[in-house]
């Protein structure tokens, strides 16, 4: 029985609770967002903290364009035919960047299939664009798939941003319902292919969408394998009645218990929590043995 939007606020838990986005620094982003013209993935995803996000006056750009080739069962942006791509497109994210003076941002981007290089030009263009503009800004890419194909992940590896991430997003039985035209084992390709690259890499799982526990954890240990460094978990949530549905709201105490997990499989930096999303708290993510190293100070602090 599909959930309905009142069944979704009813049965919504109180550990969900998100900040209204309010301050001076919100809209001065808001602000910068609109003059620049920039798509934002905090927008066109519903993110829950982007409030919090950019009221410390940071965002994520989503980059190609605001229409997927894609059509995920679980995303807010809207599928359909893209519009010709914007080659002024790297040279505005780099003057928005500057303009924010951020010390740290994240790009992501649509999927862009019906290109041959599957947007990678644009994106090698964009990082440079923003080292060039802003050399005292550290940058994570979160990247499509682009099905695997080398030449088009070289792209992104040669320009070298400190991070690169690619959500793998749930676990692989459930991988064709939510993620339609992508496959779980081509994103655990892209991963791979990015670690012997040398990049620090990064990925995300949803949780709530029927998956065990025991599916997560071998998801977790899959993206290990990988080469990932960097995971991040979170609570999914239902954009609209057209999405799929929450299947389960998961309590404060199972993220803790799978960032303990994912510390112990070997990961540098495990974020696990209800409103987390692949770029909350990035800035502390392009940092080696930063959450690794908390993570066994809190524990002798508690032995």
């Amino acid at each position: 029985m599909e959930t309905t939007e009142k069944d979704y606020k009813i049965n919504k838990p109180n550990w969900l609770r998100v900040k209204l986005p309010i301050g001076e620094n919100y809209k001065h982003v808001r602000g910068l967002v609109d003059t620049h013209k920039l798509h934002t993935i905090c927008e066109s995803g519903n993110c829950p903290n982007m409030g919090e996000c950019w009221g410390e006056g940071t965002a994520t750009f989503m980059i190609l364009g605001n229409i997927c080739t894609r059509s995920c069962g679980f995303c807010a942006v809207a599928t359909g035919r893209p519009e010709a791509v914007d080659w002024d497109e790297p040279q505005r994210v780099a003057e928005a960047i500057h303009l924010m003076k951020v010390k740290h941002a994240v790009i992501t981007s649509v999927d862009r299939d019906e290109l041959k290089d599957g947007g990678s030009i644009i994106w090698q263009n964009t990082i440079r664009a923003v080292k060039a503009l802003n050399p005292g800004t550290t940058l994570e890419t979160l990247i499509p798939d682009f099905k695997a194909e080398k030449d088009n992940i070289a792209r992104v590896i040669e320009a070298a941003p400190e991070v690169v991430s690619h959500n793998i997003e749930t676990v692989e039985r459930l991988t064709r319902q939510v993620r339609i035209q992508a496959k779980y084992w081509r994103s655990m390709e892209t991963l791979n292919i990015l670690k012997e690259g040398g990049m620090r890499t990064k990925s995300g799982i949803m949780l709530g969408l029927g998956e065990t526990k025991e599916e997560v954890v071998q998801t977790m240990t899959d993206l290990y394998n990988s080469g990932v460094d960097v995971i991040t978990l979170g609570q999914y949530l239902q954009p609209t009645k057209k999405h799929l549905p929450v299947m389960r709201f998961v309590h404060p105490d199972e993220f803790a218990e799978l960032q303990e997990i994912g510390y112990n499989l070997g990961f540098d930096y495990v974020e696990s929590g209800p409103l987390v999303r692949s770029s909350y708290h990035s800035e502390r993510h392009v940092i080696p043995g930063y959450g690794r190293g908390e993570w066994l100070r809190k524990k002798e602090a508690a032995s």
